[in-house]
């Protein structure tokens, strides 16, 4: 179904015939209106054919005047961009140099913060158990062994039946 713009056209352009055309005209408020309009549409027509006539390119003329389209809109820069809206905020070059600089820096800290520090011969946190015997008169029933592992740097005292330590018992 057309529109009433699409009748109104075909009309003033003498292409309705028939029954739509009677259907066309019987539907217009007012018929001498709409006729001296669609004189008016006829003479401005003929009139803008006559003054501006549209000049044929030659086969030379139309491909500068491609060529001259495709540079033109190429170089110009969209509104978007001009903005800044249309910048893209992490193109992919950016992130292969941002990720490398990361993995340079870690490796960088890593270095410094795991490198392997000479082991001393003693830790400020060792002790090492001096004398290790008991009082059979203050402890009847206590037993003392002692383990040690060269390897793991471990000691380990085993105590048992000891009710206290006296105060000469003493680690370093």
């Amino acid at each position: 179904m057309k529109t009433f713009e699409e009748k109104w056209t075909a009309w003033i352009d003498g292409e309705l015939t028939g029954v739509e055309l009677a259907e066309f005209e019987a539907s217009l408020p007012d018929k001498a209106a709409a006729e001296e309009e669609r004189r008016d549409a006829r003479k401005l027509g003929t009139f803008l054919k006559e003054h501006l006539p549209c000049q044929a390119m030659g086969n030379e003329e139309f491909f500068h005047h491609q060529l001259r389209e495709r540079i033109a809109s190429e170089t110009a820069v969209p509104a978007r961009e001009s903005t800044g809206g249309g910048r893209v905020w992490w193109p992919i070059g950016r992130l292969v140099w941002v990720g490398a600089t990361a993995l340079a820096i870690f490796t960088v800290c890593t270095f410094f913060v795991m490198r392997e520090k000479p082991t001393s011969e003693q830790s400020q946190y060792l002790s090492e158990i001096l004398t290790a015997r008991v009082d059979p008169v203050v402890n009847p029933n206590a037993t003392i062994s002692m383990f040690k592992s060269k390897e793991d740097k471990v000691t380990v005292l085993w105590v048992e039946g000891l009710q206290s330590l006296p105060s000469e018992y003493a680690s370093q």
